[in-house]
């Protein structure tokens, strides 16, 4: 199968962009017949099907198991990691196929992208795993949550780590008054040096190896981690725009995918040592002590064959941002499509 691999640009070169994309049968190509998205799922996957995925984890355990070369349709991969960047590229319809944490098909919701996910991931054990845990910078002089009033808090409200923030200030009395809320893309170290320059207070750090890579630098003088609000934090999903399940081809694609995507993190589950090696080290660049934390703050997993929970996990975001940031409200069983949480168990 032929595989292309793409670096994602900013939202301003996609736009420019689109229209050459089209004419060489991108993500913007338009079905002869429209596919209703409540008709049962293809499964005949025509010759030069192609999907554009977003989901670097699920591409390097595929090339390294190379599961790749018998894929039934042809990938471009697109080298785009986060809610933000996954927003850009739907809006620009530069992408078939993205990966994120619960918040952001929840966020292009409110933006006017209608999307659908069409498969999930938990854990196993998330009140011992939370993925996320509060940066409290050097002098912020803050030893309890109950010591946030008055402090600067970065926030991204179309990530998960905007809600960590919410639903910590709001199980410590807190509103948005009692604290400066600093929007910082979270992306990168920007979390971590902006708490050891004190331009923030406070601020979600995913945990792993970025939390260590903050106390491993600003620990020494006095920079801490502590634990946000119980809650789970933990729902990962692959999602779609809307339109795309209205191509035939392309739905019949994605429900193959999604196959693969279970089997790619059962490899991951199976060969912990294997993944902290071709993903984290030799793909994120992360030294061996670091991918062994990355991996041990992931693990374990699962793909429920009932979306139940997770469906209650995206009620809960969408109701707690309708009530603190005045969000429009909707029903979160809009944004599955439940013809997937079956099929992805089918032959």
């Amino acid at each position: 199968m032929k595989q292309r691999v793409v670096v994602f640009v900013p939202l301003l070169f996609v736009l420019f962009s689109v229209a050459a994309c089209s004419s060489r049968g991108s993500v913007s190509s338009t079905p002869t017949e429209k596919l209703s998205l409540d008709a049962p799922l293809p499964t005949g996957i025509p010759p030069g099907t192609k999907l554009v995925i977003g989901d670097p984890v699920t591409q390097r355990v595929l090339e390294h198991t190379q599961w790749n070369k018998s894929i039934p349709f042809e990938i471009e991969w697109a080298h785009i990691q986060g809610g933000p960047a996954v927003t850009e590229a739907f809006s620009a319809r530069a992408l078939d196929v993205g990966s994120s944490a619960n918040m952001p098909p929840i966020h292009a919701s409110w933006v006017g992208i209608p999307v659908k996910i069409i498969a999930v991931r938990l854990h196993k054990d998330p009140d011992s795993h939370p993925l996320y845990v509060l940066g409290i910078s050097p002098q912020a002089k803050i030893d309890t949550l109950k010591d946030l009033r008055g402090k600067k808090i970065a926030f991204s409200p179309g990530q998960i780590q905007g809600e960590v923030v919410l639903r910590t200030l709001m199980t410590q009395g807190l509103t948005l008054q009692d604290v400066e809320l600093v929007e910082l893309p979270s992306t990168g170290d920007v979390y971590v040096n902006a708490l050891g320059d004190h331009t923030i207070d406070v601020a979600p750090l995913a945990a792993g190896a970025v939390s260590k890579r903050y106390i491993d630098t600003f620990g020494k003088i006095g920079g801490k981690l502590r634990p946000h609000t119980p809650f789970r934090d933990d729902l990962t999903v692959l999602y779609v725009r809307s339109e795309t399940l209205e191509d035939p081809a392309k739905a019949a694609a994605l429900r193959a995918y999604v196959k693969l995507w279970i089997r790619a993190a059962e490899w991951e589950e199976q060969n912990p040592e294997g993944w902290a090696r071709i993903y984290w080290m030799q793909t994120e660049g992360l030294s061996a002590d670091d991918a062994r934390h990355q991996v041990e703050a992931y693990g374990p997993r699962y793909t429920p064959r009932d979306w139940s929970e997770a469906i209650a996990l995206e009620q809960g975001s969408i109701d707690l941002f309708a009530q603190v940031l005045s969000r429009k409200h909707f029903d979160a069983t809009t944004l599955f499509d439940r013809r997937f949480e079956k099929a992805a168990f089918e032959p």
